[in-house]
């Protein structure tokens, strides 16, 4: 097997796992807590209150449930992983420079992984137990996203970075998993075997990620030279050898840059807001069991990942046309994963009560932010591979804020009353937080590689203008 393969299917993995930890809590919160309004458990569609410990229909069981938390507790227990999360991003992108992406990218993991384990027991001990956990998980686990820009700018060439970094969607693959099995063992085993069973699963993956991954082709033992070669040949003109100081002035001037974070603000409130709230949504609206909701939440995971490989090749071969710039490529889809995708986000909610297409338009919606692969999370590499790392630290900060507001932004509108109009203030304003930056991106934004990449003019593989030969002017 060629090492990139191999390595693609570990990253595909540790997100996989990654993600798996990160919101294996979304699920089992429907088993420990029950959402209410005005302190009773409630259906949004039917209008009915539900105050016995079973109800008339089959599939909407209200459980009495170990924790008795308000909204506000709901929000912080929820919100807790991102408060500290974006701490240690670009501190994560400077340490993969400096100690390399497969020690970062890994111990960050099994720390999260190792919590997970941990925490039925805090849960039970205090409210306040289980918070600590999860901030410790979001503030060590937030150095994982930039560490593995530093391994994608070292091994994987230009002409195939879209492809390779739809690995990194192994987290929709996650969710798609770990939302109908943790459905699957809350019916049967109870929340607390959710937390050990994800934590057994991560700590295998790490065994195999120690012992297979290398931070450059050259470390690698079993790599063959006819791959070596074409590895280190297509990254010569981009990525440098050794470590260049990184030359902040430019950067944090750099317009590109900013108008790319602003997309990061976008894509991260949408998956966000799908990925945390859609169970409790479901729940209140429909009021399925935990085994159901896990299926319906994770279905559009797995459709995101599919569409995120099937646009990937497609911007991939566009690109090797040599017709299309990278930025028009880059702005197709990320016309898809914001535009396009707010709307979606906004019809769930307006759909009412109707089944299909509320569960249609989720499906879509999550299924059209498959696009971040060969866009937005494309866009950091793109524009300096020597500095991906650092760019992806600013880029993680500003991607996980919105996993930290979110729950409080929507436990204001509905303020321990859930109702369909709460919910639906709240995904209009969403729409709108999502689209702007898209908006911004499609009129101003850049994805060329910038001049500050390499202290000498560099040669830009995947410009049709040069065609590989001229040199990038500075």
């Amino acid at each position: 097997m060629r090492a990139t393969v191999s390595l693609w299917f570990l990253v595909f993995a540790g997100f996989a796992c990654n993600y798996m930890i990160r919101i294996n809590l979304n699920i089992a919160i429907v088993d420990m807590t029950t959402a209410k309004s005005r302190g009773q458990s409630i259906l949004m569609c039917g209008n009915s209150t539900v105050s016995s410990n079973l109800t008339a229909r089959k599939d909407f069981v209200v459980k009495k449930t170990d924790f008795e938390w308000n909204d506000s507790e709901r929000a912080s227990v929820l919100g807790s992983f991102y408060w500290l999360h974006w701490a240690l991003q670009l501190p994560g992108g400077l340490l993969a420079r400096q100690f390399g992406a497969k020690r970062i990218f890994g111990l960050s993991n099994l720390f999260m992984f190792v919590m997970s384990l941990l925490m039925p027991v805090l849960a039970r001990w205090d409210i306040k137990g289980l918070i600590i956990a999860r901030v410790l998980q979001g503030f060590i686990g937030g150095m994982a996203w930039p560490s593995v820009h530093h391994l994608t700018a070292h091994w994987v060439p230009p002409n195939k970075r879209s492809k390779f970094i739809t690995a990194y969607f192994g987290s929709s693959i996650g969710v798609a998993i770990t939302f109908p099995f943790c459905g699957f063992i809350l019916e049967r085993l109870g929340w607390s075997y959710v937390f050990y069973t994800t934590g057994v699963i991560g700590i295998l993956w790490f065994l195999a990620w120690w012992l297979f991954v290398y931070d450059t082709p050259a470390q690698h033992p079993y790599i063959s030279e006819v791959e070596l070669v074409q590895i280190t040949s297509s990254l010569t003109n981009v990525v440098s050898t050794t470590k260049l100081p990184i030359p902040w002035k430019a950067v944090l001037t750099c317009v590109p840059f900013w108008i790319a974070l602003s997309i990061q603000w976008s894509t991260g409130w949408a998956l966000h807001t799908l990925m945390t709230q859609t169970p409790t949504y479901l729940v209140l609206m429909f009021g399925w069991n935990p085994e159901k909701i896990g299926l319906w939440s994770g279905l559009p995971h797995l459709t995101r990942f599919a569409f995120s490989l099937c646009l990937s090749f497609a911007i991939d071969s566009l690109m090797a046309t040599g017709q299309y710039s990278r930025t028009c490529v880059r702005k197709i889809s990320t016309t898809i994963c914001t535009v396009v995708q707010a709307l979606l986000i906004v019809a769930i909610v307006y759909s009412g009560c109707d089944t299909i297409l509320v569960n249609g338009f989720l499906l879509l919606a999550m299924t059209v932010s498959g696009a971040s692969t060969s866009g937005p999370l494309s866009i950091m590499v793109d524009l300096s591979p020597n500095f991906a790392s650092v760019l992806q630290g600013f880029s993680g900060i500003t991607g996980v804020i919105p996993g930290m507001i979110s729950p409080f932004v929507l436990s204001y509108f509905t303020n321990d009353n859930n109702t369909l109009e709460a919910w639906q203030h709240f995904f209009a304003l969403s729409g709108v937080l999502i689209a702007i930056p898209g908006l911004l991106y499609i009129f101003i934004g850049s994805s060329e590689l910038q001049p500050w990449n390499s202290p000498i003019p560099a040669v830009d593989p995947e410009s049709p203008f040069t065609n590989g030969n001229a040199t990038v002017k500075k």
